[in-house]
């Protein structure tokens, strides 16, 4: 981990989508400003947040488990987009990008989260 946290691809890709999703949620009707609006946004500023405080950490450990919540939070926010298509608010096929994008950051998670995890054993067992 010799960059920054802003240098890990799992953190590019979510702050794209969290802008994405700000945009989003500015478009979200009256009645779902102080409920869905408010409930999106503070799960994908958790995203990246998490990814930021988990590399500040410099522990894997910790790093890894602020990695479990972002990806908790980024299901959180699949499930929004759910809403969002149950409720008709936006248009399908750009809700299912959205969904795309939020698989490929999970993905990125599970990726960051394995190799946390091989650092970790290799720290352990005195070879790291």
């Amino acid at each position: 981990m010799a960059g920054g946290f802003e240098d890990l691809d799992v953190y590019k890709e979510a702050r794209v989508l969290r802008r994405r999703l700000y945009k989003l949620t500015s478009q979200l009707p009256r009645d779902e400003k102080t409920n869905l609006f408010r409930q999106m946004r503070r799960a994908a500023l958790s995203a990246t947040n998490n990814i930021a405080e988990g590399h500040g950490s410099r522990s894997f450990k910790h790093n890894i488990s602020y990695l479990y919540r972002l990806r908790g939070s980024v299901n959180e926010l699949m499930d929004d987009i759910n809403v969002c298509m149950d409720e008709g608010y936006f248009r399908a096929e750009h809700l299912e990008d959205l969904q795309k994008q939020a698989v490929s950051v999970v993905k990125l998670i599970n990726g960051y989260i394995a190799y946390l995890c091989g650092r970790l054993a290799e720290a352990k067992s005195g070879s790291g």
